[in-house]
Parts: structure tokens; sequence; C-alpha cells
């Protein structure tokens, strides 16, 4: 199976911090742009800053291995590599983590490593790794 890139648009209420957490923060690289909104290269992924005069306010949570998990988020599943250079590069940015970078279900099928943040519009990210890219969908 080929995997393609997806696509996911998103409220924020301010482009320029936006802008700033994507493109210096995350790596992205950025797209087309236009006063309302600005596509990013997330990973290879086409994501869409759509400009927003709301902030949503406070996203429900489930608890999953004892923490809150933010119900709406999203975010790429990396490397295992990658995700620690991303971990270490947002302590790095002194990034206020909802979930710390960890191991969750460590042991049991599904094993993973971790971590959930919020970008400037408190739009919840979560970025993953698997030490076996066989075990993602494993029940």
């Amino acid at each position: 199976m080929t995997i393609r890139p997806f696509h996911v648009a998103f409220p924020v209420i301010d482009l320029v911090k936006t802008r700033y957490f994507y493109e210096t923060i995350l790596g992205c690289t950025v797209g087309r742009t236009s006063e309302y909104w600005i596509d990013f290269n997330l990973f290879g992924h086409q994501i869409t800053a759509h400009l927003c005069s709301e902030n949503f306010g406070d996203v429900p949570v489930n608890s999953v291995d004892g923490k809150k998990v933010p119900v709406q988020h999203w975010g790429v599943i990396l490397e295992m590599e990658q995700w620690q250079t991303l971990a270490d590069k947002l302590k790095d940015y002194e990034i206020d983590f909802i979930i710390e970078p960890y191991i969750r279900f460590q042991g049991e099928v599904g094993e993973q490593a971790t971590m959930f943040f919020l970008d400037p519009s408190s739009n919840a990210l979560e970025f993953k790794a698997f030490r076996n890219d066989q075990s993602i969908f494993a029940t």
C-alpha cells in the first residue's frame, strides 16, 4: 500500500504566530499563502491554517493510559529517531506539553512514543512513533 499525503485544514487566530510556530519550531516549509490562510508541508502532508476570529475554547478530554488526551487532535506518526529529535527541539523551545514525551502502553500491543502540545491557537497536536510500524494498527 502506498500512503498518499493527507490534507487537513484548521482554524487559527493569528497567522504570524502560526507561521512562526509551524515553520520555525515544527520545521514545516510554507506553500501558498494569502491574508487569510497558509499552506504548510508537515512531513510531506499538506496542512492549511485558516484565519478565524474566534477561539473555540477548551477541548474535551478522554483518559488514555492515565493521561488526559484531548479528544480533538491530529499529528503525524514519525520514525522513532525523528520523534526524539522533535521532542528535544520542542523542549529546547520550552513548549508547554499537555502530555510530556513518553512511551505509552509500554510492553503491550501498540506500544508507542507520544507527546501532546498546543499550537498558538490552542489546536492540540500529537506526534507519535512506533518501534515497528507493523504495530500501528495492531489489536
